[in-house]
C-alpha cells in the first residue's frame, strides 16, 4: 500500500515520478474505495480548505510584486516557494488527521469541499491544474478518502455494537410503578465489569437501588466529575405506540430506535459508558476521579435516589466539583445545554359553598367560586404564555401553569348525583417556578387571587421546591466565563464539531435540583439534535447515528473535564491549603 506521505514528498517535488505516483494512488484508491471515494473525512476537508486558502495567498503575493522585472521575478519565486511549502505542510497535517480517522461520510462537510473544488476550477482549469500544490490536494482527498473506507467496516461494527448495547438497556422495562430495578442494576454492573470500573450498589430506600460507579483518577485531591442518570421510566400505553415500547425496534429505514427511555434518559447513561470505553481504549486515564450514578426514582420525585444520596455521607465524601444531567432534545441543529430548571409547586385549591337543590340559584356556591379562580389563572397562564410565543421569553423563564383535575360533585351509583349543588369543589395545579422569579410576590397573588379567604377558599402545596440553595442563592450554576467549569464544559462540547445553543433554564425539573441546593454546580446536556422532543409521548425514539454522534461529544466532555489544566491546577493549589 502506497503511504501518503511519499505522495507528499514525491507530489511536492514534481518531476517524473509524479504522474507514475498519482496512477498508483489512483489504482488504490479505486480498490479500496470501488470507485470514486466518496467517503470524506475530516482531514480531507481541512486539506481543501487549505487549498483554496494558500491559493489566494499566492495570488495576492504574485500581485503585489512591483519593481524592476528581474527582482519581481525573483521576489514571485520566492513568495510563491513559501505558499507552495505552507500548503504541503497544512496539507501533510490534513493527512496525518485523516489517516488516524475511522471513517464515515460527513455530509454537509463534503458539499463544502465540492463548492471550493468548483470554486478553484472555475478560476483557470489548466493554470490550476499545472500546480504540484493543487494535485497534490487532489491526491490527499483520494487517499485519505480511500484510508476512511478501509477503517470503514471497523467503524460500522463498533457503531452496531454501541447501538446493541443500548437497545438491550432499553428493553428492560423499568416503568414506574413497578420498576424492574434489578435488571436494570444487574445490566449496568455488567458493563462497569467489562469496563473495569468500580462498582456499588446503594439503597437509601428498600428496593430503589442506585448503582454507583468508579473510574480513580491520578489526581485524587481534585474535585470529582459526576455523570449522573435515572433508570426509570415513565409508563407506556402499547395499544399507542407504533411499535412495542420496550422492544427497542430499530426501523430499518429511518435508523429510529423506538423506546420508552431512549430520550428520557437512558440514551445519556449509556452514553456516558461508551465513551469511557472508547477512552480507554486509547489509553487515556482521567486526572480527576469520575462517577457514574445510576438512580432510581426521578420519575416519581426522586428524593429517594438522588435527593437522599446528595444529602448522604457518601456523596460528601467523593467531592464532587461538578454534576452532568439530563437535558433536552433539539429539534434544530443546535444541541441545547441547561444551567438551572423551574421549581415544581403542586397546589390544591379548594373552594366551599352552601349546598343546595340543582334547580336554586345561589351567588358564592362552591362551583362558582372556583371556576372564577379557575378564570382568573387562565388569564395569568396566557398572559405568561403569549411571552413565549412572541419570543420575549424562553419557556424556562416564565411560570408556566397548568391544571391537572378538578373535582366536585356527590357521587352516586351511576356517576354523581345531578340535582344537588356540592359543598366542596377543588383544582390541582402543576405550577412551574423559574429560579429567577419572585416567589413571594408569586405567593401573595396565589393568596389574594386565586384561593382569597374572602370567598370561602383555602390552598395547600402537595410540593413546593425552592427557588434558593441552601445558601440562600437562586438555585442556578452560572453559565459565563465567571465559571471555569462552563468555560471547559463549552470548549468540550465545540471540540466535538458541534453547535451549541444559549444556555436555558430546564421548564421542568430533573434531579440535577438536588445537587445544585447544596451549592454543586451542575449542568443538563443530552446530546440530541435534530430530533423532535418526545419524553414522555407516545412513540419515544432516537435516531441511532444520532445516538453514536452523542457518544462521541461524551468522549470529547469527559475528556475535556477530567483532564488536568489551569483549573484543575488552582483547585489542587486550594486543596493543599
Amino acid at each position: 500500500m502506497l503511504a501518503v506521505e511519499e505522495v507528499v514528498a514525491v507530489v511536492a517535488a514534481g518531476g517524473e515520478e509524479e504522474e507514475e505516483v498519482v496512477a498508483v494512488a489512483g489504482v488504490q484508491v479505486a480498490g479500496v474505495m470501488g470507485g470514486d471515494g466518496d467517503g470524506v473525512a475530516w482531514g480531507v476537508v481541512e486539506a481543501a480548505e487549505a487549498a483554496a486558502e494558500v491559493m489566494e495567498k499566492k495570488e495576492r503575493a504574485t500581485a503585489t510584486v512591483g519593481g524592476d522585472a528581474e527582482v519581481a521575478e525573483a521576489e514571485e519565486e520566492e513568495a510563491a516557494a513559501a505558499a507552495e511549502k505552507e500548503a504541503v505542510e497544512a496539507v501533510a497535517v490534513a493527512v496525518t488527521k485523516a489517516t488516524t480517522l475511522k471513517g464515515g461520510e460527513e455530509d454537509s462537510q463534503f458539499t463544502k469541499y465540492r463548492e471550493n473544488e468548483r470554486t478553484l476550477m472555475a478560476r483557470d482549469n489548466i493554470r490550476l491544474f499545472s500546480s504540484p500544490f493543487t494535485r497534490l490536494s487532489v491526491l490527499v482527498y483520494l487517499l485519505a478518502a480511500a484510508a476512511a473506507a478501509a477503517a470503514a467496516p471497523e467503524a460500522e461494527a463498533e457503531a452496531e455494537a454501541e447501538a446493541s448495547r443500548f437497545r438491550e438497556y432499553l428493553r428492560i422495562d423499568t416503568a414506574q410503578p413497578q420498576p424492574d430495578y434489578a435488571g436494570a442494576a444487574a445490566f449496568l454492573r455488567s458493563e462497569a465489569d467489562a469496563l473495569g470500573l468500580e462498582a456499588e450498589t446503594l439503597e437509601f430506600a428498600p428496593g430503589k437501588p442506585l448503582v454507583l460507579l468508579r473510574w480513580p483518577g491520578r489526581r485524587p485531591s481534585l474535585p470529582s466529575l459526576l455523570l449522573n442518570s435515572h433508570t426509570d421510566v415513565v409508563p407506556a400505553e402499547p395499544l399507542k405506540w407504533a411499535h412495542p415500547p420496550f422492544s427497542a425496534h430499530l426501523d430499518s429505514s429511518s435508523g429510529h430506535i423506538f423506546a420508552r427511555g431512549s430520550q428520557d434518559m437512558k440514551c445519556v447513561g449509556m452514553q456516558y459508558l461508551e465513551a469511557i470505553r472508547r477512552l480507554r481504549a486509547a489509553g487515556f486515564t482521567p486526572d480527576r476521579t469520575i462517577y457514574l450514578s445510576f438512580v432510581p426514582d426521578e420519575e416519581i420525585g426522586g428524593r429517594d435516589g438522588a435527593g437522599a444520596f446528595a444529602s448522604s455521607s457518601k456523596f460528601e465524601e467523593m467531592n464532587v466539583g461538578l454534576l452532568l444531567d439530563e437535558g433536552l432534545a433539539s429539534p434544530g441543529e443546535e444541541y441545547r445545554v441547561f444551567y438551572g430548571e423551574r421549581c415544581p409547586w403542586w397546589l390544591v385549591i379548594k373552594a366551599r359553598g352552601a349546598p343546595g337543590h340543582g334547580a336554586k340559584l345561589y351567588d358564592g356556591s362552591a362551583m362558582e367560586n372556583l371556576m372564577k379562580s379557575v378564570e382568573i389563572i387562565r388569564r395569568f397562564r396566557t398572559a405568561q404564555f403569549d411571552l413565549v410565543k412572541a419570543g420575549v421569553k424562553a419557556e424556562g423563564e416564565v411560570v408556566s401553569v397548568n391544571l391537572v383535575y378538578l373535582k366536585a360533585g356527590t357521587p352516586s351509583p351511576t356517576g354523581f348525583v345531578m340535582n344537588l349543588q356540592p359543598s366542596e369543589a377543588e383544582v390541582g395545579l402543576d405550577v412551574r417556578v423559574p429560579p429567577n422569579a419572585n416567589p413571594e410576590e408569586l405567593e401573595r397573588r396565589i393568596a389574594e387571587e386565586w384561593a382569597p379567604s374572602s370567598r370561602n377558599m383555602t390552598f395547600e402545596f402537595k410540593q413546593k421546591v425552592s427557588v434558593y440553595d441552601m445558601f440562600g442563592k437562586p438555585v442556578i450554576t452560572p453559565a459565563d466565563n465567571s465559571n471555569p467549569w462552563w468555560t471547559m464544559l463549552e470548549e468540550a462540547i465545540r471540540k466535538a464539531n458541534v453547535k451549541l445553543g444559549k444556555p436555558e433554564i430546564f421548564p421542568a425539573s430533573t434531579d440535577a435540583r438536588y445537587f445544585r441546593e447544596r451549592g454543586i454546580p451542575a449542568f443538563g446536556f443530552s446530546p440530541m439534535a435534530n430530533t423532535p422532543i418526545l419524553l414522555h409521548d407516545h412513540n419515544e425514539f432516537l435516531n441511532k447515528d444520532e445516538y453514536i454522534k452523542g457518544i462521541e461529544i461524551y468522549e470529547s466532555i469527559i475528556r475535556g473535564l477530567a483532564s488536568y489544566n489551569k483549573h484543575a491546577e488552582d483547585e489542587e493549589s486550594r486543596a493543599e491549603l
